[in-house]
């Protein structure tokens, strides 16, 4: 793993004060009783030493610059829905890179928060949680073909989450194949899949080769888990197409990610498009 290559984080954030209200959007959809009551996190059954030191920082901005230059992470993108983010977004452009979560089931409010974002924000990302939404919206819903357009309309990238759901919710929505349907419909939307598309990485693998537009980001995973078709893709023919993707402070420390990266196994000439180039790219940084 080469150094000094500017790292571009494409699933970052600041350290949350209150991680169990960060969730609670999902609370209508937890039944079982560890989600309800004993996590504060809803995925803390699959994470060692999930990071909760944000209670005890004065700055979180601060401490995030500082950790990202520590590892060699010169931009990262960041959720815009909180004060601490703003706060980031206004003060360090030059490190930070407005996403924003939307709802289909908003119907015409998403569409317009998407836009006002890009209007005051710099926006450079929509991010879709399938499985998250209020009632469940399928990745191919017909729910979510309004916003696909206007992030065509716009040139803007969509994170959408794939695969089986880390929380206790069902996973249909998330289905890796529902993705064929999209990007045939919207040629001209890029799609980046977040958080693993397990158990169908092949699949996800398959669509890549299929669908010019349609990249994987490695969020959620620590990388001695990062899949073996997405590190075989990735050494091959989809040098172009995965991105590195980390998953703090949500479930994975930046030091723990940095200690086990540099044993992925790819090879040289691809970790600087893996690290930067592809997220550069999709992000539309020069």
């Amino acid at each position: 793993m080469p150094s000094g290559i500017g790292i571009i984080d494409t699933m970052l954030d600041l350290p949350f004060a209150d991680l169990r209200k960060v969730y609670e959007f999902l609370g209508p959809q937890l039944r079982d009783r560890d989600s309800t009551e004993k996590f504060d996190f809803p995925v803390e059954y699959m994470f060692k030493d999930v990071p909760k030191a944000a209670r005890d920082i004065d700055d979180p901005v601060a401490h995030t610059i500082a950790l990202m230059d520590h590892y060699g992470i010169e931009r990262a993108l960041i959720g815009a829905g909180g004060g601490s983010q703003s706060s980031a977004l206004t003060a360090h452009p030059d490190r930070f890179l407005a996403s924003i979560g939307v709802d289909p089931n908003d119907g015409t409010r998403a569409v317009e928060q998407i836009v006002r974002a890009h209007e005051t924000l710099d926006l450079r990302a929509v991010v879709g949680f399938p499985a998250g939404c209020n009632p469940q919206v399928p990745i191919n819903d017909k729910r979510w073909y309004p916003i696909y357009s206007r992030c065509c309309e716009l040139d803007i990238p969509i994170f959408m989450c794939v695969g089986v759901p880390g929380p206790r919710v069902p996973m249909t929505c998330q289905k890796v194949e529902l993705l064929d349907e999209v990007c045939w419909f919207f040629p001209e939307l890029t799609i980046v899949m977040r958080h693993g598309a397990e158990p169908w990485e092949d699949l996800a693998v398959k669509l890549m080769l299929k669908w010019p537009n349609l990249y994987y980001s490695t969020s959620a995973f620590a990388p001695k888990y990062y899949p073996r078709a997405i590190i075989d893709y990735a050494n091959t023919r989809g040098a172009d197409k995965v991105m590195y993707a980390g998953y703090f402070p949500m479930g994975l420390t930046l030091e723990r990610i940095f200690t086990e990266l540099p044993d992925v196994p790819l090879r040289d000439e691809v970790w600087p498009k893996f690290l930067r180039h592809n997220a550069a790219k999709v992000l539309k940084i020069t």
